[in-house]
């Protein structure tokens, strides 16, 4: 039996954070129900395949909320749920009578976990993770990120938040809100360059030759011997120690063969993907 089976969760979110949430929790056992707007959740216009991976397993409905009809399927949902995510903004759901505190009179056994996009008292202010990213210095102009960090992490901190609500309610605390920021998200993903670990020069930041990238003959590898007794067995193997040294002694091979060598002296040497 999985850990959430019989929890009943509504999902009234489109796009990443929340739908990605969900999705882990389905995987725990809950039944989830997503609520999509008359339109559809815009993801499927953007990235089918992905929305169709977000949404499986799961009873989708679309719904008006603005509608009487929308609002009597919404209650009875709310009324048999225990937990709601949401990823409106706070005035938005206010003008809808879904702000927390009317819920929470209505349906005190109801859970729910909020995802804006920055903590109070920014939490109305509009966002998107290219700009979270962009505030946090996580970017390399002109080139966009090469993924949704602060979606995917928001999504992981939902399902952390979700967890904590449903295991104090089962302790008899009732009904209870978590918030989650997304910008707050991807602040705690950019601690590493934050505290100058990954800055360019710095220990992970290539300014040694054991944790770095190298080009290969027809690609490149990662090398990550960053522990002592991986570091010595490579430059025990290689005969190497400085990064020209390193270099030039990845260039003799493939990033395949590099990558198999590692495997057969367990060292840490993988092929970089989509690298040329």
């Amino acid at each position: 039996m999985k850990p959430l089976s019989g929890i009943r969760v509504l999902n009234l979110a489109v796009n990443v954070p929340c739908p990605a949430a969900a999705v882990r929790l389905l995987r725990m056992g809950a039944d989830v129900t997503k609520l999509e707007p008359p339109a559809g959740d815009p993801l499927e216009s953007y990235h089918a395949g992905w929305y169709r991976e977000l949404a499986a397993g799961q009873t989708v409905i679309r719904l008006d909320l603005k509608s009487a009809e929308g609002r009597k399927t919404l209650d009875e949902l709310l009324g048999e749920g225990d937990l709601l995510l949401t990823a409106t903004r706070p005035a938005a759901l206010e003008r809808l009578g879904l702000d927390w505190a009317t819920l929470h009179r209505r349906f005190p056994r109801l859970c729910r976990v909020a995802v804006v996009g920055y903590p109070a008292p920014r939490d109305n202010e509009a966002g998107h993770d290219l700009t979270y990213q962009a505030c946090l210095g996580l970017l390399s102009p002109p080139s966009l990120p090469r993924t949704l960090l602060a979606d995917m992490a928001g999504a992981e901190l939902a399902v952390s938040a979700a967890l904590a609500l449903l295991l104090n309610r089962e302790r008899g605390g009732g009904g209870a809100y978590a918030e989650v920021a997304l910008s707050e998200a991807a602040a705690a993903m950019a601690e590493p360059l934050l505290h100058g670990c990954t800055l360019p020069g710095a220990l992970l930041g290539g300014g040694i030759p054991e944790y770095n990238i190298y080009q290969a003959m027809d690609g490149w590898v990662a090398v990550a011997a960053l522990e002592p007794h991986f570091k010595q067995r490579l430059e025990a193997a290689l005969a190497v120690g400085t990064i020209e040294e390193y270099r030039s002694v990845f260039a003799t091979r493939s990033a395949a063969e590099w990558q198999k060598w590692g495997q057969e002296r367990d060292v840490p040497i993988v092929m970089l993907k989509g690298a040329h």
